[in-house]
């Protein structure tokens, strides 16, 4: 008959094994937690369709600005009437693959989706027209007419 022997481990090494593993797990854990955390605080506000609606002023400045993923964002602000009102258009290598500038004195009109941007109102331009011209940044269910990836 063999006899087996039993070799007790302290438990003081137990005790470190399992610090030492749960130690592991966390400092795996907080990177993933942060990259989903940045991801939520990136993602830009989606075109509403109820919120839509139409305005038309002088533009007043015209700005880079980060949205989304995005460092490269036109922003319009535009005086109607006593009010200044941000129009966000769409990236600057859209814009400028389509030859598209504005500058301020413009006068502009705006078909948009109103949201809420941090502490402001903004509006999210579907089509402007300057001019005899008439642009689209976005069809007609809001989705943008630019390639998110490239901004072109």
């Amino acid at each position: 008959m063999l006899r087996t022997r039993v070799v007790p481990i302290p438990p003081r090494n137990v005790t470190q094994a399992l610090f030492a593993i749960s130690l592991f797990m966390l400092l795996c854990a907080i990177p993933v937690l942060a990259q989903k955390t940045e991801q939520k605080e990136s993602s830009p506000t989606k075109y509403d369709l109820h919120t839509e609606l139409k305005t038309k002023g002088v533009v007043d400045e015209v700005n880079l600005l980060s949205f989304g993923t995005r460092k490269d964002f036109t922003e319009l602000i535009v005086k109607s009437g006593d009010d200044k009102v941000h129009i966000y258009v769409c990236p600057k290598p859209f814009q400028e693959e389509m030859g598209i500038t504005f500058t301020k004195g413009d006068e502009i009109s705006v078909t948009g989706s109103k949201i809420k941007q941090e502490t402001s109102d903004v509006i999210l331009a579907r089509e402007l027209i300057r001019g005899t011209d008439t642009l689209m940044f976005r069809d007609d269910k809001g989705n943008p007419v630019w390639d998110p990836r490239t901004g072109k």
